[in-house]
């Protein structure tokens, strides 16, 4: 992989939210009907944050993070994060920003069945070109991280569904990115795995300056963040 700096900024000025989104609008078209999803969504979040994003089905909650995440952009307004106006960029701009920047975490974990904890790890530095020995490093270390480096050779057929979500944890940090990005991480587990991935979450945050971004139905989950807000019909505001 080039050593050649890319083109746009990876790190934000000092104090500069980590997340910056203003007068955002978004909207869908279903056949000749168009949705409205966001108009003019302010929104902002600063270094550190772990913060929870509630609300009904429907109400915009993936697609925030589908903007931040630069896999959508705003019909008008600005998504910057890190300083970087993500709608801007070019398509293989942004694949090379999200794999230095963000870490995403989904509900259904989307391990490879065929290839072990480690391996599924190491998916996205190979595909960055990292060399094999500095990869299996960092596999190890995040799995370390997340608590699951003993299973690093199971298949997800011989884990748990908990064990299942670190390991989609550790695939998220490999390359060491300053945001997370999880939708319904806890979705699919009980309770006490539930809570287990909470605290995975929240360690990150305050053992290693990880900003979080997390949605959730759940109030137990929202329990977890420094910071609470919830979407209705597309307008945000503080949860209570």
């Amino acid at each position: 992989m080039s050593s050649a700096a890319p083109a746009f900024q990876l790190q934000p000025e000092a104090a500069a939210p980590v997340v910056d989104m203003s007068g955002v609008n978004k909207e869908y078209r279903r056949g000749e009907q168009t949705i409205p999803i966001f108009q003019d969504l302010d929104f902002k979040v600063s270094q550190g944050e772990f913060v929870a994003i509630t609300g009904p089905s429907g109400s915009g909650k993936t697609t925030l993070l589908n903007l931040v995440g630069a896999l959508d952009k705003p019909d008008r307004g600005s998504v910057r994060v890190f300083g970087v106006d993500v709608a801007s960029l070019r398509p293989a701009q942004k694949a090379d920003w999200r794999a230095r920047s963000v870490g995403f975490v989904f509900q259904l974990y989307h391990l490879l069945p065929f290839l072990t904890a480690r391996e599924n790890v190491e998916v996205p530095l190979a595909l960055a070109g990292i060399r094999r020995r500095e990869r299996r490093l960092r596999a190890m270390t995040a799995l370390k991280i997340t608590g699951v480096e003993r299973i690093c050779d199971h298949k997800p057929s011989q884990i748990s569904g908990g064990q299942a979500q670190r390991v989609a944890i550790a695939r998220s940090l490999a390359a060491d990115p300053d945001l997370l990005l999880c939708d319904e991480p806890t979705g699919d587990l009980d309770r006490h795995a539930a809570q287990e991935i909470l605290e995975v979450l929240s360690a990150l945050r305050a053992n290693h300056g990880k900003t979080i971004l997390m949605v959730t139905h759940d109030p137990f989950a929202a329990g977890y963040a420094s910071r609470a807000v919830r979407l209705e019909k597309g307008i945000l505001m503080t949860s209570t």
